[in-house]
């Protein structure tokens, strides 16, 4: 290997180039850090570039934006360049808002906005392990075309999704539900293009009973976008008259940046692990499988899809949950219905507990309020056992139901800057991570424009 490889040393190393290893490498540069992000792929966005997932959702609680700074300035970067049309009302009824994008004009929007801040971006790269001295990490060993390696710093950021530095620097993790470890689907999502989306909107006006309740139906002919959450009895009927053997319980596609072009988001693998590499193959080419025969049930009943053809699936299958961290503290369900506003919190969330498993018997997820939000506190993000790392994304400190809502993009976004920003100033002061002044670090994200006020029940 050549000189560039020897002695890499920087202030902060994130590991994972995805939404939250994004956002978390633009806050810790921008406030000062030396930064390398290390990521396998050959460009940045994970689920929202390789895994084709989209729209992003939700900004917002109600009326309000709850999820602004570093993710909403990339969100205004697109929409100025015609790579998003913005912020808008959730047209299949679920969620505040919804935000489809390009995700090849996010991949250069990202790159752009991390070359900007200082962030050195390394492609091609996997990370293998750690190892450790006394209570940190003291360097990371990854791989490349051209061999093993080894990075220094002095924080480390996991943005793996999979909790995959904790685990290797020895930090206890819970996979999927707490009670049977059963982690959420994944899912192969379909983009498909050539849809008369003016037939879309018919379709689902005229199937108003069977369609999601709060589907703002009398505004799909105004809000920029379509899309279709529903179809519950048409679906019934095909499966008892054996033309499909569909499992989810409605149609759930999303109109994209490019009208006309739809997101469809209906396959479920279970029972699978995202971090097995067995099942996680497995889970590839059942997911595919999927995909193909849930794009021929769209193009035979469903009007608006007749002439539509099939431009990709994932190309990764996109994984909701797997790992997530024992923390100083771990987020709860509860915590969020009841907007507990953390003295700590570093960022704020709207999404409602979205899980893709049937509820433990006699249980239900739990619902917010509309227009009501929630705060996730910075411990959360650290523990006890090492100093220098902090954990960005969905592999946080939470409980099952609890990752069902922060899991989305925007607010796994929100709690990276948080991260980034901390990492910057535990590099700075060489304290252990979970010793970063709050105060300092609260006052920095306002400053860069972070939302953090707090929810006040009417």
């Amino acid at each position: 290997m050549d000189d560039r490889y020897t002695n890499l040393n920087y202030d902060v190393i994130c590991i994972g180039g995805g939404p939250a290893g994004f956002t978390a490498s633009v806050a810790a540069a921008r406030n000062g850090a030396s930064v390398l992000l290390v990521e396998r792929h050959g460009f940045l966005g994970g689920m929202l570039t390789a895994g084709g997932t989209g729209p992003m959702m939700s900004y917002h609680a109600g009326d309000t934006q709850v999820v602004q700074g570093i993710p909403h300035e990339m969100i205004a970067r697109m929409e100025a360049l015609g790579l998003s049309p913005g912020h808008m009302e959730d047209f299949v009824g679920y969620a505040s808002s919804v935000t489809p994008f390009s995700p090849e004009g996010m991949k250069l929007v990202m790159e752009d906005m991390c070359i900007e801040a200082g962030v050195t971006l390394l492609y091609h790269t996997t990370f293998i392990d750690c190892t450790m001295a006394d209570d940190q990490i003291h360097e990371v060993r990854l791989f490349a075309k051209n061999g093993f390696f080894t990075a220094r710093a002095k924080v480390f950021i996991d943005a793996s999704a999979d909790a995959d530095l904790a685990v290797s620097a020895g930090v206890s993790t819970v996979y999927g539900r707490e009670s049977d470890n059963q982690a959420q689907p994944m899912s192969m999502n379909i983009l498909v293009g050539g849809v008369d989306r003016e037939k879309v909107i018919d379709f689902v006006l005229a199937n108003k009973e069977d369609m999601l309740k709060t589907i703002p139906f009398d505004k799909l002919r105004i809000i920029p976008r379509s899309g279709i959450q529903g179809g519950f009895q048409i679906l019934n009927t095909l499966r008892a008259e054996g033309k499909t053997e569909i499992d989810n319980g409605h149609f759930l596609c999303f109109e994209t940046n490019t009208l006309g072009q739809y997101i469809i988001n209906m396959t479920h693998v279970r029972r699978k692990s995202p971090v097995d590499a067995f099942d996680l193959t497995y889970a590839e080419i059942e997911g595919r499988k999927q995909a193909h025969a849930t794009f021929d049930v769209f193009k035979k009943y469903v009007p608006g899809f007749e002439n539509a053809h099939l431009i990709s699936t994932g190309p990764n299958i996109g994984i909701r949950e797997s790992r997530k961290i024992d923390g100083i503290y771990k987020l709860t369900e509860v915590d969020l219905v009841t907007s507990v506003m953390f003295p700590d919190a570093i960022a704020m969330g709207g999404y409602p507990i979205d899980v893709h498993l049937a509820p433990e018997a006699g249980k239900k997820y739990p619902k917010l309020k509309p227009g009501q939000w929630y705060s996730i506190p910075y411990r959360s993000l650290v523990t006890e056992k090492v100093r220098n790392l902090v954990v960005a994304g969905r592999c946080i400190s939470a409980t099952h139901q609890a990752c069902g809502a922060t899991r989305v993009t925007p607010i796994l976004m929100a709690i990276a800057q948080g991260a980034g920003t901390a990492a910057s100033i535990a590099a700075k002061c060489g304290c252990h991570v979970k010793d970063v002044d709050v105060t300092l670090l609260r006052e920095t994200l306002k400053k860069d424009g972070a939302f953090l006020e707090e929810y006040q029940a009417n």
